[in-house]
């Protein structure tokens, strides 16, 4: 039997609007728990944000989004890098951020 985390994570506006959801959000995942495992969660859970955090095919990160955690940017990191203890603990969340560009 696998062990699962219940892992806070915090939305940008616009997909918790798209999701009808609280700014933050609980969700158990699957150990490991790593970027990969919590936004598979995520899009499970809420099936309609599936394609706007990740592409559809390549499940690769949107370029307007970035992960976070424990104030460390993941944007860039392995997928399957395991997450910070603090987040699968649930003492810290996952953090989505919509970038801003402007110029």
């Amino acid at each position: 039997m696998s062990e699962s985390a219940t892992i806070r994570i915090i939305l940008p506006f616009h997909l918790r609007t798209l999701a009808h959801a609280e700014s933050e959000i609980t969700l158990d995942v699957v150990s490991p728990v790593t970027t990969r495992s919590v936004l598979d969660a995520l899009e499970t859970r809420y099936p309609m944000l599936q394609g706007t955090i990740r592409d559809h095919t390549t499940k690769e990160r949107r370029a307007f989004l970035r992960f976070f955690a424990c104030e460390e940017d993941l944007s860039h990191q392995s997928p399957d890098e395991l997450l910070p203890q603090d987040v699968v603990s649930g003492k810290e969340p996952f953090v989505i951020i919509g970038a801003i560009a402007g110029g």
